[in-house]
């Protein structure tokens, strides 16, 4: 089957209709799993090549032959995760307040783990938490990983690095930071002093979304609408108390990062439970992400809460 996102897939009508109730909550809570598609494989991991370096050509004579060459492929496991929980409501609430109450908490518990899993997106690492799997941040490296200065305590964002990490960036679609960070990219396309390209659309719900360029910013923030996740806490290149944060470049495409599931996400009402009196709603999710092409995602790191220059 081919990656589809959350949200195509429900449209589609895959799985009941509770969980498609369940992925529109996890689409809307999160601006990643909105935009993310997911690749559905058989067992509990997948198996790929990652290209590292292309054959060489050249030119030849007449009655010359070309010289052989191959290029590189580096072979990447990727394992799927177990992330999910148990929705439980007491009878007591049920039947007092109605049965309509039910779905209100299990909203808020199903937004908790479309947070969770939103954050591992761009902070996982297996080294310090084996359930989980490796986030953005974890595999973003060398060329991929470019610094906004090197003053100690962070520099201010500026645009020409901004661009330096779209270029990085093979077939870039989207950009990723969190709540403060895109409220200065929205003051800086009012300085004319700045600029910052910036223009606003609707995202699938039909609320406000912002472009640069064309690359519309996801802003990633709690349920709270705090920087939570992407945070002003982040050790600087250039030392100093560690008051950055970074913000990402990603190419959300069939060649660059996808999700991976071993099938949709899945919720089922298990009624109420004989241990005590609660009913109980479980969702389970069997998921990852991989990172096909050695350039399909830059990190911007060192980004101090700072107006934006040019």
């Amino acid at each position: 089957m081919a990656a589809l996102t959350l949200l195509e897939a429900s449209k589609r009508g895959l799985g009941t209709e509770l969980d498609q109730a369940v992925v529109e909550i996890f689409a809307r809570n999160s601006p990643i799993l909105m935009v993310l598609p997911f690749r559905t494989i058989s067992g509990n991991a997948l198996k790929y090549n990652r290209e590292q370096t292309l054959p060489g050509v050249a030119f030849r004579g007449v009655n010359e032959a070309f010289s052989s060459s191959v290029g590189v492929l580096n072979p990447i496991t990727e394992s799927l995760t177990i992330i999910g929980g148990d929705l439980e409501v007491d009878k007591f609430i049920i039947d007092t307040e109605g049965a309509d109450i039910r779905s209100i908490h299990e909203a808020m518990k199903l937004k908790a783990i479309a947070e969770d899993w939103q954050t591992t997106f761009f902070k996982g690492d297996v080294q310090t938490d084996v359930k989980e799997f490796d986030g953005l941040q974890t595999r973003l490296v060398g060329n991929q990983l470019i610094d906004a200065g090197v003053s100690s305590g962070g520099d201010a964002l500026s645009l020409g690095v901004v661009d330096e990490l779209i270029d990085a960036v093979n077939d870039p679609t989207h950009l990723a930071m969190n709540k403060t960070l895109a409220r200065r990219f929205s003051a800086a396309a009012r300085d004319t002093a700045v600029g910052g390209f910036i223009t606003f659309g609707k995202d699938e719900f039909g609320r406000r979304i912002m472009f640069y360029g064309d690359l519309p910013i996801l802003v990633i923030q709690s349920l709270q609408g705090l920087d939570t996740v992407l945070p002003f806490t982040e050790a600087n290149p250039g030392g100093g108390s560690a008051a950055s944060t970074s913000m990402y470049c990603l190419s959300i495409t069939p060649n660059g990062i996808q999700g991976i599931q071993n099938k949709p996400m899945e919720a089922r009402d298990l009624g109420e439970q004989d241990i005590k009196p609660v009913m109980l709603t479980r969702v389970e999710w069997y998921a990852g992400m991989m990172i096909r092409h050695g350039r399909a995602g830059g990190r911007l790191r060192g980004i101090k809460n700072a107006a934006i220059v040019k």
